[in-house]
């Protein structure tokens, strides 16, 4: 991930509280405690995670949270829309840099799968608020499928993928990514992510009909 894109991720986690970093030695801090909340949280959950085991791994005084969040769950709120930040960061540019729409989309689920197995805590954190953080739960899911359903839409205009594009269809994209990441790249390692991707891109571009 770039440097530009990863500071602008960490602003963005922030922006919900009143304490945005204003130097760069702050930006650094933010994201070392955010990226000590990930391990935190996918290790041991939400409710059994404290203020002091984050501050503890990212090598800070407690009082520095204090600069950032108010609370435990402030954090929390602003990792999930930081890993989502990063998701799309990581992902989006490998999509972009296909030839075509259905070429991006067997490159960016390769990426997506491959991303989960270095941060497989990704996976507990955005279940996890679907309780501490409804609203973050579900603005998730809803932004990815947004712009999904932007993209394809402008893919579609180029006569890349069917003109009838929809809200289902990148509804129906999303989940499918979502369950190969999880089977694929948290519940087990077994399988190459290319091959994977091959897989469901044979399936976006031909569909269930017999052959």
């Amino acid at each position: 991930m770039a440097a530009d894109s990863s500071m602008a991720a960490t602003v963005d986690a922030a922006r919900d509280g009143p304490k945005t970093p204003r130097t760069e030695r702050g930006r650094r801090t933010l994201r070392a405690l955010l990226d000590a909340a990930a391990v935190e949280f996918g290790e041991k959950g939400f409710h059994d995670t404290g203020i002091t085991h984050i501050t503890q791994r990212a090598g800070v005084a407690l009082g520095s949270f204090y600069t950032y969040f108010d609370s435990k769950e402030e954090v929390f709120r602003a990792l999930v829309r930081d890993m989502s930040a990063r998701v799309r960061e990581t992902v989006a540019p490998h999509i972009l840099a296909a030839p075509d729409r259905l070429s991006g989309e067997r490159a960016g689920l390769q990426t997506f799968i491959e991303f989960v197995r270095k941060h497989k805590e990704l996976y507990r954190i955005i279940d996890e608020s679907e309780f501490v953080d409804p609203a973050g739960y579900r603005q998730h899911y809803a932004g990815t499928v947004e712009g999904y359903r932007a993209s394809l839409t402008a893919a579609a205009e180029r006569g890349e993928v069917r003109a009838d594009i929809s809200e289902v269809h990148a509804w129906a994209i999303v989940g499918m990514n979502v369950f190969l990441g999880m089977r694929y790249g948290v519940w087990a390692g077994d399988s190459d992510p290319a091959d994977v991707a091959a897989v469901a891109a044979d399936l976006l571009s031909n569909g269930l009909k017999p052959r």
